[in-house]
């Protein structure tokens, strides 16, 4: 057979759409997605066709009802949301490229009453005027922390941009030369200090910061003195930075405010659960700190926000800074964040209620026991997959926390015949995406970070990975 005849067997678009099958997808999906996609179809076979030599014409395979499976596989992955959920394997408690922290399911209904209603967003019901937005959460974020006043902005960086525009516009800001750290996605600290209007003066050096390098800088144009705790990696052994309680003390020697980037923001002591201690947001105000700033979405345990907090004087100001408007947070992500802050309410049970939190001091039992069951389920249907308990680390991830190692149970896959990179691709390109880590050649799932049930999407996935790597 030539060529000119296999594209004369190519069905029209029309053909395939009067398919019982399509007309079935069609219900489900937009008539102009499905064909765009039968066409796209049609394209790549035309083009495969074309691109044929004589000798593979006659192996050259039209099956029309392979053709239409191929559609439909299609067409569901484009009707996909684009972000969507996945299963966390990795062992990643604070995976950046997954969305950092859960919110805690007790109050997602609150998220989903805001989100589909109106709102008392700026409404004061007692007084039937306008109120501010800010106020939801500035009340029980002093109560927690301590703190004279807070406001709320849509993330770290955006809190310490805004601090100092407020603070330092067109001044120093004296801040050690071993904390100009990069942030992630390219974003580093004197590029936020610039983009800000503030003048960067860089002392002491990369491992050894003392108080006289702050001292010895100070003159008539410095505006404030910055520290940023370095919480996405660590320097070791010849090294020393001054404290925030010596900081504090210059600054007020100089009647300089000192402002504190902690980054990640926790509320509880790691140091009791086992992990390394990490400064908590309430230490950092007590020890006197004029502005603190954190993240939302790390070890807080709550949405993406930027939190600042700290005297009133300073804050006050930057609610009247043109730049908070530009940098503020919606309705969803403040009723998340009131949720979550109310949790801290009671001590004794935030810890298993908001999920970083319960992952992170989760006890090596608890997840063997997790693994176990995990590994029970998987071997009940595997054959040919090959799946092994073993032991290993997980990490905090977020940019906090970055040497520390979490004793975790994990799974190891292995399949004959199939290689740990295609393994990886089929769990990933599963209904709900699974997300695995490889280490020596081995498929892993740590069980840390994944919910029990989540258990049986894995298992089904698995199932399927079985009868040769192919989506049903």
């Amino acid at each position: 057979m030539d060529k000119k005849n296999l594209l004369m067997r190519l069905p029209k678009v029309d053909e395939i759409l009067s398919s019982e099958t399509i007309i079935e997808t069609i219900k489900r999906f937009p008539r102009s997605t499905i064909v765009e996609v039968v066409r796209n179809r049609i394209d790549e076979i035309r083009k495969a066709i074309l691109s044929l030599k004589d000798e593979e014409l006659k192996n050259f395979d039209l099956n029309e009802d392979k053709l239409i499976q191929d559609i439909i596989e299609d067409i569901e992955k484009k009707g996909n949301m684009s972000l969507r959920k996945v299963i966390n394997a990795t062992g990643v408690v604070l995976h950046t490229n997954l969305g950092r922290a859960l919110i805690s399911e007790e109050i997602v209904k609150d998220i989903v009453d805001v989100a589909c209603n109106y709102s008392t967003l700026e409404f004061d019901v007692s007084t039937g005027k306008r109120g501010s937005r800010y106020s939801h959460v500035e009340e029980i974020i002093c109560k927690l922390t301590g703190a004279e006043s807070a406001l709320v902005v849509n993330n770290n960086a955006a809190a310490v941009l805004l601090v100092l525009n407020t603070m330092a516009k067109n001044k120093e800001v004296i801040v050690s030369r071993g904390q100009l750290v990069e942030i992630g996605g390219s974003f580093r600290v004197p590029e936020v200090m610039m983009q800000s209007g503030a003048i960067l003066k860089e002392v002491g050096a990369t491992n050894k910061t003392h108080v006289y390098d702050y001292e010895n800088n100070i003159n008539e144009n410095t505006a404030a003195i910055l520290k940023v705790h370095t919480s996405n990696y660590k320097i070791l052994g010849f090294c020393r930075e001054v404290d925030i309680e010596e900081m504090v003390e210059l600054g007020k020697k100089y009647d300089i405010p000192v402002i504190e980037d902690i980054g990640s923001g926790t509320f509880i002591d790691f140091s009791k659960y086992g992990i390394t201690y990490e400064p908590t947001v309430l230490e950092s105000v007590a020890r006197g700190a004029d502005i603190v700033t954190f993240s939302g979405d790390k070890l807080l345990g709550g949405p993406q926000a930027g939190i600042i907090v700290g005297r009133k004087k300073y804050i006050e100001r930057m609610k009247k800074n043109q730049l908070t408007r530009a940098l503020r947070v919606d309705k969803m992500t403040l009723t998340a964040l009131e949720g979550t802050l109310r949790l801290y309410l009671d001590e004794k049970k935030v810890i298993e209620k908001i999920p970083t939190l319960k992952m992170l001091t989760m006890d090596s039992d608890r997840i063997k026991e997790k693994a176990e069951k995990l590994l029970s389920k998987i071997t009940e249907v595997a054959k040919t997959v090959e799946a092994l308990l073993i032991e290993g680390y997980s990490q905090v991830g977020g940019g906090s926390m970055p040497i520390e190692k979490l004793p975790t149970y994990l799974i190891s896959l292995n399949k004959e015949g199939l290689s740990t990179k295609k393994m990886e691709e089929f769990l990933r390109g599963f209904t709900i995406p699974i997300i695995c880590r490889i280490n020596e050649d081995r498929l892993l799932l740590d069980v840390r970070t994944i919910e029990e049930d989540e258990f049986d999407n894995i298992v089904t996935a698995i199932k399927q990975l079985e009868t040769g790597g192919k989506h049903e």
